[in-house]
């Protein structure tokens, strides 16, 4: 076994820095770094929360589309990234209030969650407080 501490940081491939760096920091994320974005390198993003994602590009293939989510296909690989919020609900009101799609929703055993999409239509879910996913998925099929 390995002795893992926790997650370092996650690479997400994008088409447009811009549109890209402007969600991410309207999600609290900061741009620390340009690791050189234009020859395939990271845009280092940084979450007060500690969380650290690098936004990798530029894309050049099947704009606008996630293949590993919106092709009848499915093709190996990471599907989406989740995070715990605080508030449910206040999550929630700030991205209807900032025109963000909510794609999906569960409410399970009192967690609820919601989906939403960013500009490569990479989708992010945000749980709200509550037992962990992994915690509920595990209890439900054990029952």
């Amino acid at each position: 076994m390995i002795d893992i501490s926790n997650f370092d940081h996650i690479g997400i491939r994008i088409s447009d820095r811009d549109r890209s760096v402007a969600f991410y920091e309207l999600l609290g994320f900061e741009q620390i770094a340009d690791g050189g974005y234009d020859q395939g390198h990271p845009l280092v993003m940084l979450h007060p929360s500690g969380i650290n994602i690098n936004l990798l590009g530029p894309a050049n293939a099947k704009a606008g589309e996630n293949v590993l989510m919106d092709e009848a296909e499915k093709y190996p690989g990471i599907t989406h990234l989740a995070v715990k919020v605080k508030d449910a609900e206040a999550t929630e009101a700030f991205v209807t209030e900032n025109g963000i799609e909510i794609t999906g929703r569960r409410d399970f055993r009192g967690t609820k969650t919601i989906f939403i999409r960013d500009p490569d239509r990479n989708v992010l879910e945000l749980v709200g407080p509550g037992p962990s996913v992994a915690t509920l998925i595990a209890e439900h099929v054990h029952q």
